[in-house]
């Protein structure tokens, strides 16, 4: 299915906890993996203890994964860099992540090794910023030191939280039949691919602000699949 919704909509940051919960249970998924978690998955603890699940939690920092609580399995892994270890094929009904895939490198790899690590009918899930977007494409084009103080201009933020990483949006991307195609050839059936349009980025200009939203309002009603801020993609392991 795809569809497109306002920003608002975006299931990424506040809502994700419930997205993912919605889909552990619609699925019955035992074994779920948290891509990029780092010390704070999605999840709490008491949710993990109380849905019975094993819930890995995987980041390419030691020093973040060990701040986890005991409750998460835990795996240093980056998992968009070359082939990961047979003895982790097949292994998960659930891989997730949320606002990471926007810094992998490498799309190809990074969802060829996540559709390694599911199981028959696993599902991969994502949220994730996309191209192109103008704040997104000027991150990406500009050179990190210039876009990072661009985007902090418009909207300041936890420099420790959100500053580390650099975005390269490889396969990050709004719905579209090129898109779709990309990930069906990897051995995918999309279930969902939502785009959004939007951003907050404006919120300081409210001129800005106001035109961005109208934006986003003819857009929802003609859409263009290039120009979403966002998008959310679920995917079966065929």
């Amino acid at each position: 299915t795809v569809a497109f919704h306002p920003v608002s909509d975006f299931p990424g940051w506040d809502m994700a906890p419930d997205w993912i919960l919605n889909l552990i249970r619609k699925y019955d998924c035992k074994n779920v993996l948290e891509v990029g978690s780092g010390a704070n998955p999605t999840l709490s603890a008491e949710t993990v203890s109380s849905l019975n699940i094993r819930y890995t939690a995987n980041d390419v920092s030691v020093e973040e994964l060990s701040k986890a609580d005991g409750v998460y399995d835990r795996w240093v892994c980056d998992l968009s860099q070359g082939k990961i270890s047979g003895q982790m094929h097949g292994k998960f009904d659930l891989v997730f992540s949320r606002m990471v895939n926007e810094h992998i490198s490498d799309g190809r790899a990074y969802h060829t090794n996540i559709h390694n690590l599911l199981k028959p009918n696993g599902l991969a899930a994502h949220c994730f910023s996309t191209l192109y977007a103008l704040p997104f494409t000027a991150n990406r084009i500009l050179p990190h030191r210039i876009g990072g103080m661009l985007l902090n201009l418009f909207a300041p933020r936890d420099a420790h939280k959100t500053g580390k990483f650099r975005a390269y949006y490889s396969w990050s991307r709004g719905p579209s039949a090129a898109v779709l195609s990309r990930f069906e050839s990897l051995g995918y059936e999309i279930i969902e691919y939502r785009g959004y349009f939007g951003h907050t980025y404006y919120r300081r200009v409210p001129l800005l602000h106001r035109l961005e939203d109208l934006k986003s309002r003819v857009l929802l009603a003609k859409p263009v699949s290039p120009l979403c801020s966002y998008g959310m993609m679920i995917a079966r392991k065929r």
